[in-house]
């Protein structure tokens, strides 16, 4: 009976020859209407009886072709609920609860043309996803997309936080801004309305298409189209019929915490297609790589170059001692004196200080994973060719994972870091990278739709103003780590590199600019505790620990990021407002220990928060590490106050945060 009633929940307004057709959430508080009866195809959708997004167009404009969007009869209409539960190779929560609702519209143009387009929605209790699929037929063959016609038409002048579009980077700071003061946006954009509720506009599944940025329309208020990024002749997509293009989401909760809590994006991709997965495994990773951004080291060949083979070596030595798993190396390879030229790197020759084999040789006697690296310096075409000779060598040596990059420009004449052309490239690593056992840790990459799902050795990628913008800029600011859980963070994993203890530089020795934007006033903007809270509430299962090994070396802080937890049974959100602060608990997946972090922006707060997320019946030992009493980011950073309390599934606790501080705790079930 309950299956039926679901069902019947899907509510169509029928008739022989159907065109306004409606299909709810699960909870029914979600409604979306698809409309083909006005002037073109449009949907809406409600959330708890509000009207949040009014009739928004649906359709493409083709090259050469008359646009697909409107002059359509409904030929029929599929409908279905489906709830299911699957399991995550790794990641936040291992079990994956995928209820929704789903309608299928298809569509035929009246008129001699006859051409086909069918309309797909899920709608799930935490939003819904949307996309085209455009059917072998007689009438289309080659695919030229021009534009898409997706639309988001917002009912109100809700607040949102976003990013400006860009077609080659997402690495910049978060903007809020009522919705309209915003000309453009990549995706997610974050949402909080004015019904109280919150909502994210994002794509999942994003294959074989163009990335999409959001555009407003100068000639409708709160109206934003989909702007896709071009080829250099101008066309966004190139396909063959049948085309399936990526879910459009909208996540909706009641709170923003709730909202970093969707699974929405994971759920609109396809299964794992990697059959034997015991190869990809999560972990933690120190490397030669902060050294290069302060300046006191380079990625090129000479008296300060980092990537030697004694001091990786001694990095090495560090992790197998410190329960860490792997060790990062970049500038290895040559080609870095050659930086700004075209197909300046091979990818596989080892400068002269560096011994390769005696290094991944070393690394697997101690039980410690060598990181390979792979810039390309916007090469991505050369990089491509040679993918095979690549990750063919580093699987003879041993090496599961490699750090790949695209500074720069891509090198191929038009193209841009997010175009369909880079989309395919990006996709073509990863699979090939499965082919030789190897995880995959993208900088500069194209954003993340949940790809993770179906390619689980894509494990986590840059696409963020990551850390390295505190060495040689004016940093992020301290509301920039409670900004990106509720947009950056909803697309998936982020390689933001925390765990940087000499917040001041005051270790740095022989620090020289090698950057513009470097005014020799460049620091880290929180504090110590913040660092570690970081690798809670930023989510990675590559989790790096930023700084140079000798900040470590007798700092008792260092024992949390030695006894921390990478893959996760369960994740809560305890609490959270945008840009103001977030607590976020994850529990181990192969212990009963729970690890807390909590952070502010650079205001002081006092934060209660109640245990119960703890199992019943068993005592925790929690070992606090948290700001000091006289703690500030900006005058006092880096004292820190390391204490355990006794505690369990009743008790509460009061976090005291200091202005641009955080606390992390690790909960340790004790055995009675």
């Amino acid at each position: 009976m309950r299956i039926i009633f679901i069902i019947f929940l899907i509510t169509l307004i029928s008739c022989n020859n159907t065109k306004v057709l409606k299909v709810v959430s699960p909870n029914s508080k979600i409604e979306v209407t698809i409309d083909v009866e006005s002037e073109s195809a449009q949907y809406s959708i409600n959330y708890k009886d509000s009207l949040f997004i009014k009739p928004s167009k649906l359709g493409f404009e083709l090259k050469g072709a008359q646009s697909l969007n409107k002059n359509f009869k409904v030929i029929g209409v599929q409908k279905s609920h489906s709830n299911t539960v699957w399991s995550q190779v790794w990641g936040e929560n291992k079990d994956i609860v995928d209820n929704f609702n789903k309608l299928t519209v298809n569509l035929q143009e009246r008129g001699h043309l006859k051409r086909k387009m069918n309309l797909i929605f899920k709608v799930y209790d935490d939003g819904v996803g949307f996309r085209y699929e455009i059917p072998e037929q007689e009438n289309i063959d080659s695919i030229s997309i021009s534009k898409e016609l997706t639309e988001f038409n917002f009912s109100k002048n809700d607040t949102a936080w976003y990013t400006p579009a860009n077609f080659d980077s997402y690495e910049m700071l978060y903007k809020k801004a009522p919705l309209s003061e915003i000309a453009s946006a990549n995706t997610p954009i974050t949402i909080e309305t004015v019904d109280g509720f919150f909502a994210s506009i994002h794509e999942a599944n994003l294959t074989d298409y163009a990335g999409m940025t959001l555009l407003q329309s100068k000639h409708k208020a709160l109206s934003f189209q989909c702007n896709l990024v071009p080829w250099p002749d101008g066309v966004k997509v190139k396909r063959k019929a049948p085309m399936l293009s990526p879910w459009r989401t909208i996540q909706i909760a009641d709170s923003a915490d709730k909202l970093v809590e969707s699974n929405l994006i994971l759920n609109l991709n396809e299964p794992n297609k990697i059959k034997d997965v015991s190869w990809i495994e999560p972990m933690k990773y120190i490397g030669v790589w902060w050294g290069m951004h302060l300046g006191t080291q380079t990625w090129t060949l000479g008296e300060r170059h980092g990537a030697n083979t004694i001091d990786t070596e001694r990095y090495i030595d560090f992790a197998h001692k410190h329960n860490i798993q792997g060790v990062l190396v970049e500038g290895w390879n040559t080609g870095w004196e050659n930086w700004g030229k075209k197909d300046a790197f091979d990818f596989v020759t080892p400068y002269e200080d560096f011994n390769l084999k005696e290094v991944t040789q070393y690394a697997a006697a101690k039980n410690i994973n060598f990181i390979g690296h792979v810039e390309t310096g916007g090469a991505a075409q050369s990089f491509q060719d040679h993918l095979d000779e690549i990750f063919s060598m580093y699987h003879k040596l041993g090496v599961k994972t490699v750090k790949t990059g695209y500074a720069g420009g891509i090198q191929t004449k038009g193209q841009y870091h997010h175009g369909q052309y880079m989309v395919n490239h990006y996709r073509e690593v990863v699979t090939t990278a499965a082919k030789y056992h190897i995880m995959i840790d993208a900088h500069e990459p194209i954003k993340a739709t949940g790809i993770r799902r179906t390619y689980p050795n894509m494990m986590t990628r840059e696409g963020v103003r990551g850390m390295e913008w505190n060495a040689w800029s004016s940093g992020n600011p301290p509301d920039h780590h409670t900004i990106l859980p509720f947009t950056r963070g909803l697309a998936g994993p982020i390689d933001y590199t925390p765990g940087t203890f000499d917040i001041l530089y005051r270790n740095a020795k022989n620090r020289v600019k090698w950057n513009d934007l470097d005014d020799g006033t460049s620091r880290v903007n929180t504090t110590l505790a913040k660092q570690l809270a970081l690798f809670v509430v930023l989510y990675s299962p590559l989790q790096m620990a930023s700084d140079v090994i000798e900040n470590y070396e007798n700092q008792p802080a260092f024992k949390f990021i030695e006894d921390l937890g990478v893959d996760w049974e369960t994740s809560k959100v305890l609490n959270g407002k945008i840009g103001d602060y977030i607590t976020v608990v994850r529990k181990d997946k192969h212990s009963d220990n729970w690890f807390l972090g909590s952070i502010t922006d650079e205001n002081k707060r006092n934060i209660k928060v109640t245990l119960s997320f703890l199992d019943k019946g068993k005592k925790y030992r929690a070992e606090i590490y948290a700001d000091g009493l006289n703690t500030d980011w900006k005058t006092n950073p880096q004292e820190i106050n390391i204490f355990q309390e006794e505690v369990d599934f009743k008790s509460s606790l009061e976090l005291k945060l200091a202005p641009g501080g955080g606390q992390a705790i690790r909960f340790i079930a004790i055995n009675q």
